[in-house]
């Protein structure tokens, strides 16, 4: 199929879209992106590339770097991992402290931000240098050796973060953190501030694509059992409480950032990121959302 009109014509049917929403402003950082920057990269297994708008600019992918996150934290600790995180739906906000005490400080899924912070000290007990290991299999995954955590959102994630440090010592206090706290944060707001563009996020993302083997390399990141675990938990849990809705209107395993990036997967074909920064209630790119519905209804690629 030929990608390159399709999104031509999705993109038109955007142009009187009313993109309602707002940067996310608690993080300084990302409050001084520019709201109306608009990107979309398609790769597809048999590597075609098909790019719009600033998919050549990078962006913070925030929580979309969960999923890597998981990958790696899945592959080192195998099935054991579901005893310490779920893999359900939160259907409450992504930072929720009165979920996680009532679970008895079990996160739901590892992509709302308690369990990602979970994951993260799972990766320390298990890596000799986290951050740096994390990063290196994110270069690998990916083939792409310049993508990096960037400092600066880092430390204005730190300056705001009392709601992801509530959450980590409250599972602290429930025996599920089993490191330091300050490592653990640490590495939990780098993962979050890593950089990329549409075109490097959806490089990135299409081992899920195929299998959990990189199409570029034939080097398998995991096994296709795993891989299909994974798509399944960005399916019903990947865009937080609007989970339901996105597979609703788009149909796709998919994960969002509030940095106003989504990556979406459709398993045996192609991997597409889209970047569109003004962010709906729930925390996902409005714009976003509506290209990829738009999109999958236009070329009928959905899982259902």
């Amino acid at each position: 199929m030929n990608y390159k009109p399709i999104i031509a014509r999705v993109v038109k049917q955007l142009e009187n879209f009313n993109n309602c929403g707002e940067v996310a402003d608690y993080i300084s950082e990302l409050r001084l992106v520019d709201p109306h920057k608009f990107g979309i990269h398609l790769t597809t297994i048999k590597n075609k590339q098909y790019s719009f708008g600033d998919a050549h600019e990078k962006f913070s992918i925030q929580s979309i770097a969960k999923v890597l996150s998981l990958v790696l934290a899945f592959k080192l600790e195998k099935d054991h991992l579901w005893k310490r995180v779920g893999v359900e739906p939160s259907g409450t906000s992504f930072n929720s402290l009165a979920q996680l005490e009532l679970d008895g400080g079990i996160p739901r899924n590892p992509l709302i931000n308690s369990g990602a912070i979970v994951i993260c000290d799972v990766l320390i007990s298990h890596l000799k240098n986290p951050k740096k290991d994390f990063i290196e299999f994110v270069r690998k995954v990916s083939g792409i050796e310049t993508i990096d955590y960037c400092p600066r959102i880092a430390e204005s994630e730190k300056l705001t973060g009392y709601r992801n440090t509530a959450l980590v010592n409250l599972m602290k206090a429930y025996n599920n953190i089993h490191n330091d706290i300050d490592e653990i944060m640490d590495f939990y707001f780098n993962l979050c501030s890593i950089e990329m563009t549409c075109q490097e996020l959806s490089q990135t993302f299409l081992f899920l694509a195929n299998h959990g083997i990189c199409p570029a390399t034939q080097e398998k990141i995991i096994s296709k059992s795993k891989s299909k675990r994974i798509n399944a938990i960005m399916q019903s849990c990947g865009f937080y409480d609007e989970a339901g809705e996105f597979a609703f209107k788009v149909g796709l395993p998919g994960k969002s950032g509030v940095g106003g990036g989504i990556i979406a997967i459709y398993p045996h074909k192609y991997s597409i990121a889209v970047w569109s920064p003004k962010l709906n209630k729930k925390g996902n790119s409005t714009k976003g959302v509506q290209f990829l519905e738009l999109f999958t209804t236009e070329t009928q690629t959905s899982i259902f």
